[in-house]
């Protein structure tokens, strides 16, 4: 399709029958931190705290009155579902919305509220979508793609007029969060129609860059993992449309980690006092990482916070991940001398920094290992000049910021070596639903011991556990393989320096 057929499309979609135009606003307190003058699309201020509402009414309203006969159906988590649920239920049409059974209360009840039948099927979006598309085959519904349709497309296009109405300043670059690409294809393509100056970045999460790894390979490819913290753009495969418009018309991704993406939910809250769930954070996490890496001062840069449908559960994931997000704190394992006095030393030899967590727990009558949270301020450098520091004091020091079991899971843990033979230590993601953990236990407790579990709920769709298993070395091909069976994504953590820290036998 022709740039020009999109173009027509979005300025001739209708959306305002139930979306609003949303403002622009000023991030006064990180222009001034980051010394660029940056703006904030605010797509949260949606009726469903979505942009999505933009393209399922688009899509929904283009359908004929045979078709509106029929009822639509669509398979969606989050924000896609109460956007086609509100779209439905102002034109008069049944909706059908298939969700996974991991998809949490709130969201179930969100979409029932809004008079659409909800179908629970399945642990995983793929689940729920195969079903999904059985009812169309069985029943006749027709279904309403998320990211892959024209109209779909054309829908998210016009936040794209919007912003370029509202903000008379030349604009440097525009920064879109990404998942399948509905809304950073309709973006670009009408941005770079009428204003070819400004970039177009998307920006994925590291775990979940289906774009990236399309643009990378010169064509779409299938995620084998997908991260899930950011669940609104946790898609394995770019769409088909989604992605011919943005190899023409998108200047490059930016992938960020998970507490990136926390840093910049407090962020968002600092300057506008909304709270975005993970994916609606995602532009303001690139923006940032942009600055940085281009030393880019005096800019003017827009970021689309997309949404603001966060679990009050996680908000606790959130605050304890966004200070290292903004390199605000340090995770270490420091080892000083058993001996009356070595705390006092401990902290003489951090300076001025403050301590914000601290854990540990008599071991031997040598040397203690103890899990340390340190906060950073920039005119003290970074992490490598607290481990430097530290070095200069003699004392061993490793940093752990960046390990995801260490921050996960091993600050929850640190008790002391236990006295086990033959542990291996393996990290599992599996659907978060009730009994899901008990169902997890009856799979994994044979025939091995387990020697170490630790679970932890984090307000998601998927439960992470840590668990430590008695396997000798003679068994573990076939371990592995019965782990293969149970078909939960899981990692060897074995020799994560954390565990061995920690809670390794001293054995080893």
């Amino acid at each position: 399709m022709m740039p020009h057929r999109y173009i027509k499309k979005i300025l001739s979609a209708n959306v305002y029958d139930v979306a609003v135009e949303t403002p622009v606003d000023l991030a006064l307190s990180l222009s001034k931190r980051l010394e660029n003058n940056i703006l904030i699309k605010r797509e949260d201020l949606q009726p469903i705290h979505s942009f999505k509402i933009r393209g399922a009414y688009n899509c929904i309203s283009q359908l004929s009155d045979v078709q509106r006969a029929c009822g639509v159906v669509a398979a969606s988590a989050g924000n896609h579902a109460q956007g086609v649920a509100m779209s439905a239920k102002h034109l008069g049409i049944d909706a059908t919305i298939v969700m996974p059974n991991t998809t949490p209360d709130i969201k179930v009840n969100s979409v029932k509220a809004l008079g659409a039948k909800v179908i629970l099927h399945g642990d995983s979006f793929a689940q729920a979508y195969t079903y999904s598309l059985t009812l169309v085959a069985d029943h006749g519904l027709v279904y309403i793609h998320p990211f892959d349709d024209e109209h779909t497309i054309a829908g998210q296009g016009t936040v794209a007029v919007e912003l370029l109405r509202q903000v008379e300043d030349n604009i440097d670059a525009i920064f879109v969060p990404v998942g399948g690409g509905g809304l950073i294809a309709g973006m670009s393509v009408y941005i770079k129609y009428l204003r070819p100056d400004i970039k177009i970045i998307g920006v994925e999460p590291e775990d979940s860059c289906c774009l990236k790894a399309a643009l990378d390979a010169g064509e779409r490819v299938i995620l084998p993992e997908v991260g899930t913290f950011a669940e609104g753009v946790a898609v394995a495969q770019i769409g088909e449309l989604t992605f011919e418009l943005a190899q023409q018309y998108v200047d490059e991704v930016i992938t960020v980690t998970t507490d990136e993406l926390c840093a910049a939910i407090k962020d968002i809250y600092d300057d506008t006092r909304a709270i975005a769930e993970p994916s609606g954070a995602c532009a303001v996490a690139g923006l940032k990482k942009y600055i940085e890496r281009e030393q880019a001062r005096g800019q003017t840069l827009v970021a689309v916070a997309t949404g603001a449908n966060l679990n009050f559960d996680r908000l606790r994931h959130v605050a304890e991940r966004a200070e290292i997000g903004e390199g605000r704190e340090a995770i270490i394992a420091a080892q000083i001398p058993e001996q009356p006095g070595s705390f006092k030393r401990f902290c003489t030899a951090l300076g001025e920094r403050n301590i914000t967590e601290f854990n540990y727990r008599y071991a031997n009558e040598g040397q203690a290992q103890v899990f340390v949270g340190v906060t950073l301020k920039s005119e003290e450098g970074g992490r490598e000049r607290l481990i430097a520091e530290l070095s200069s004091q003699d004392i061993s020091a490793v940093d752990l910021s960046d390990n995801e079991m260490a921050k996960i899971h091993i600050r929850y843990m640190v008790g002391g070596h236990a006295a086990v033979d033959n542990e291996v230590v393996y990290r599992f993601t599996f659907p978060e639903r009730p009994g899901a953990l008990l169902k997890f236990l009856n799979k994994l407790g044979q025939p091995w011991n387990i020697s170490m579990f630790h679970y932890r709920n984090h307000g998601s769709a998927h439960g992470r556990v840590l668990v430590g298993m008695q396997v000798p070395l003679e068994d573990k091909v076939t371990f592995e393989g019965y782990l293969d069976e149970l078909g939960y994504a899981f990692n060897e953590e074995t020799d994560n320096p954390a565990y061995q820290l920690f809670l390794a036998p001293e054995s080893r």
